[in-house]
């Protein structure tokens, strides 16, 4: 008996499997339905041991049936985590040493700190250590505004909207900006930024910062779906140089996130590369891509960085890119259907 209840266990696990799987295919921006978005890779690796025993153990007629769900649920699940790993091409070429000349390159490291987390030294080690050109830190509040004033020496440009809500941000700027302003997209308390940007070669883009509210249970992915769409149709109707960059609350491989890239054209330096999870810092085992740098193809990838701990429950993200003549040419830019556009216009329309 206590073997047939644990075999019974070890279906019920399996069938659970199948069903966090089947999950994110239910056309539903409920916050429950989406959260399945981000725990692909513990899906799956939760799935290798349940199949394993299940060989082993559990090869009757109800074993064979959950085999066969299970097998074809990994199969899924690897196939949305491989563009992610170097078994796919990169989609965002890396440059070489002859194609970015020096006034033509920026470095940009993006932060959630975590508004609680009171270790305000170890941002400023890392930022003093990595030396960015721009520097986007996320849940900021009056008191992390005040603890990062050291930058304010190194960083003579600002953009700075602290707020006691988790959404506050604050972006520093080493390179002059142009036309800097906080915006409420969607939600009057959720704000994203938009600036030029002048590098040294005189050269220009455009800077998104953006954190837009997670799916929690309980509540819709409405306004951050549509949010991240309204700023994709922005890049793809300006059509120029462009830099989107923060916390999506979004991994990279959901269909919301997909349908961005899609939308604005922009390159994902991930894809080809890794994973780079960054959220959930304190938790090894339940890691995912929420912090995120896409970027237009006017620019190669230089470096790209997941940095240390800094006591937030967010790993830092460091990327360099380089502005080159070259970079249309050799890199193929996502590029919207009438499907996509469509999509994108009805998650806008949800929120209405």
């Amino acid at each position: 008996m206590a073997g047939s209840a644990w075999i019974w266990a070890l279906k019920g696990a399996g069938w659970l499997l199948v069903a966090a799987t089947l999950i994110p295919f239910i056309r539903s921006d409920a916050g429950f339905v989406r959260t399945f978005d981000f725990p692909r890779l513990q899906v799956a690796m939760g799935i290798l041991p349940v199949l394993a025993l299940l060989l082993m153990f559990g090869r009757d007629r109800t074993g064979l049936a959950l085999l066969v769900a299970l097998a074809a649920c990994l199969a899924y699940q690897l196939h949305k985590i491989r563009p992610f790993t170097p078994l796919h091409a990169p989609q965002a070429v890396a440059a070489r040493d002859t194609d970015c000349r020096t006034d033509a390159k920026v470095s940009v490291l993006i932060a959630n700190v975590l508004q609680d987390n009171d270790d305000h030294e170890s941002l400023l080690r890392l930022v003093a250590r990595h030396d960015p050109d721009l520097l986007l830190v996320l849940e900021t509040d009056a008191r992390w505004r005040d603890a990062l004033s050291p930058l304010t020496a190194r960083y003579p440009h600002r953009v700075e909207q602290a707020q006691p809500n988790t959404y506050g941000l604050l972006f520093y700027a080493k390179l002059p900006l142009e036309n800097p302003e906080v915006r409420f997209l969607l939600e009057d308390d959720v704000p994203s930024i938009r600036t030029g940007v002048v590098l040294p070669s005189g050269e220009r883009f455009t800077f998104y910062g953006v954190h837009p509210r997670p799916p929690h249970p309980g509540q819709s992915s409405a306004p951050r779906d549509a949010e991240l769409v309204m700023i994709a149709r922005e890049v793809r109707a300006a059509n120029g140089p462009a830099v989107v960059a923060g916390d999506l609350n979004d991994v990279a491989w959901s269909r919301t996130t997909t349908l961005f890239q899609q939308i604005s054209g922009l390159l994902d330096p991930r894809i080809g590369r890794g994973l780079y999870p960054t959220f959930n810092a304190k938790w090894p085992l339940l890691r995912w891509p929420l912090d995120h740098v896409f970027f237009s193809d006017d620019f190669l990838l230089g470096h790209l960085e997941r940095l240390p701990y800094i006591g937030s429950d967010h790993f830092p993200i460091l990327i360099s890119l380089c502005r080159s003549d070259t970079a249309p040419k050799v890199q193929d830019a996502p590029e919207a259907t009438a499907a996509d556009m469509k999509a994108g216009r009805e998650a806008i329309e949800a929120v209405k």
